[in-house]
C-alpha cells in the first residue's frame, strides 16, 4: 500500500510540474514582455455573413483565413448565409456555447439584436460591413461588449452611390436599371438612394438623402413610379441574389443605357450584361472578377474597398480579448468612417487591386501589429484608419 501511495504521488508530482512547464512555455511572453495566448488557448472569432458568394465578401473571406490566420493566432469560423435576424441569433448563442471570443459582424437583418445577444453571452462583438444607424449607435455605444464599427458610414453609402449616378449622367446616359441588392439592408438602401440623386431624379418629390431613405424604407422596395428627373429607370432588380432570369431579361429588353448596381452585380450579372453588350457599374471591391469585368470593357465603373479594409476591426476585437477594450475620446464604442475608391479603367482599378493582393495587403501585418496591444488607443486606431 505504501509503495502504491509513493507511486501516486510521484506521478502527481510529474504532472502538476509538466502542467507548469507547459504554462511557461507555450508562446510565451512576447518581445515587449506582453503576455500572447499560447496555441490552446487561439482566440477563436466567429463571422456571421449573410453574402457567402459576392466578390467583396469573397475578398473579406480570404484576407481573414489566408493572410490573418496566417499570420496571428486566431481561428476564423464562417456561418453559411444568414436569411433573417433569428438565423443571426442561433448563430451567435452556438458560438458562445462553443466559448468563441468574439463576433464579427458582415449580415445586418437586425443587428441591435446581434449586439444584445453578444452582451447576454458576454462575447464581444464588432460590425465589419455596414454600420449601425445613429440612432441605434447611440443606444449601443455604451455596451460592455461592443468594441465598435470600422467602415463606410450610411452618409458615405449615399455618396458613394450619388458619385455613381452623377457620373453616368455626365456620361450622357438618358435610362438605365438599377439592382438594389437587397431591402431591408441599410447601406444598400443608401447607396440606392445615392444613386437615384446622382442621376438628377428625385424620390417621391425629393432628392435629400434622409427624406428618400424614409421613403424607400417604408415602401420596402423601390417604387419606379416616384422617380422622376433627368434619367428615366426603367428597371429596379432588388432580388439579393435569387432575381430570376425573366426578371432580368424584363429589364434587358428595355435597353438601358447601363446597369447601375450598389452590390455583386459581377457575381450575379456580369456574363448576361456582357452578352448583351451593357455597361455596367457597381460598389464592390477590388478583386480579380471585377477586374476581368473591367478588362473586358463591361465594367466602367466601380466604387471599391479594399479586401484589407476590415483589418482594423480584427484589431479592435483582438485588443479587447487581450484585455484592452478601445474606446473612443468619449468613452464609447470605437465608430470609424472608410470611403471608397473609384475606378474607371483597367489602369486606375490594378492602382488598387495590385497593392492589395496576396501576401501585401493594405493593412498588413505591421500595420495592424501597431494597432494590437497592450498600449494602443483609440488615436492610434483613428490614425492609421484615416492614412488609408
Amino acid at each position: 500500500m505504501k509503495n502504491r501511495f509513493t507511486k501516486l504521488l510521484s506521478l502527481t508530482l510529474v504532472g502538476v510540474m509538466s502542467v507548469s512547464m507547459l504554462a511557461g512555455c507555450g508562446k510565451g511572453d512576447s518581445a515587449d514582455g506582453s503576455a500572447s495566448k499560447s496555441s490552446k488557448d487561439s482566440v477563436k472569432i466567429g463571422v456571421l455573413v449573410a453574402d457567402v458568394s459576392g466578390e467583396e465578401a469573397i475578398g473579406f473571406r480570404n484576407y481573414y483565413e489566408k493572410y490573418i490566420q496566417e499570420n496571428y493566432d486566431v481561428t476564423f469560423d464562417y456561418t453559411d448565409a444568414l436569411e433573417s435576424a433569428e438565423d443571426e441569433k442561433s448563430a451567435i448563442e452556438k458560438f458562445a456555447s462553443k466559448g468563441y471570443d468574439a463576433i464579427i459582424s458582415l449580415s445586418s437583418s437586425d443587428r441591435a439584436q446581434q449586439i444584445e445577444t453578444c452582451e447576454e453571452y458576454g462575447v464581444y462583438y464588432a460590425i465589419a460591413s455596414g454600420v449601425l444607424d445613429e440612432e441605434q449607435y447611440e443606444t449601443y455605444k455604451g455596451y460592455e461588449h461592443f468594441v465598435g464599427q470600422i467602415g463606410p458610414s450610411n452618409e458615405t453609402e449615399f455618396e458613394a452611390g450619388k458619385a455613381m449616378g452623377e457620373h453616368f449622367k455626365s456620361q450622357g446616359v438618358s435610362k438605365v436599371a438599377i439592382y438594389g441588392a437587397f431591402i431591408p439592408n441599410p447601406m444598400h438602401v443608401y447607396r440606392a438612394a445615392g444613386v437615384i440623386a446622382g442621376l438628377g431624379d428625385t424620390y417621391g418629390g425629393t432628392d435629400d438623402m434622409n427624406g428618400m431613405i424614409g421613403q424607400i424604407f417604408g415602401d420596402q422596395a423601390i417604387d419606379l413610379s416616384k422617380i422622376e428627373g433627368d434619367v428615366e429607370v426603367v428597371a429596379y432588380l432588388q432580388g439579393y441574389g435569387d432575381t430570376t432570369t425573366d426578371e432580368l431579361n424584363a429589364a434587358i429588353q428595355k435597353a438601358p443605357d447601363a446597369f447601375l448596381s450598389v452590390g455583386m452585380a459581377t457575381t450575379f450579372f456580369a456574363q448576361t450584361l456582357s452578352q448583351n453588350d451593357i455597361q455596367f457599374a457597381d460598389i464592390d471591391s477590388f478583386t480579380e472578377m471585377n477586374l476581368d469585368s473591367m478588362t473586358n470593357g463591361t465594367l466602367t465603373y466601380l466604387a471599391g474597398k479594399y479586401s484589407s479594409s476590415i483589418g482594423p476591426v480584427f484589431a479592435l476585437v483582438m485588443n479587447a480579448v487581450n484585455g484592452n477594450v478601445i474606446r473612443d475620446n468619449d468613452g464609447n464604442a470605437v465608430s470609424l468612417s472608410q470611403g471608397y475608391l473609384v475606378a474607371t479603367d483597367v489602369d486606375s482599378f490594378n492602382q488598387y487591386y495590385v497593392t492589395d493582393n496576396g501576401d501585401t495587403p493594405i493593412y498588413d501585418k505591421e500595420s495592424l501589429d501597431s494597432i494590437i496591444g497592450d498600449s494602443v488607443t483609440f488615436e492610434n486606431i483613428k490614425t492609421l484608419v484615416e492614412s488609408k
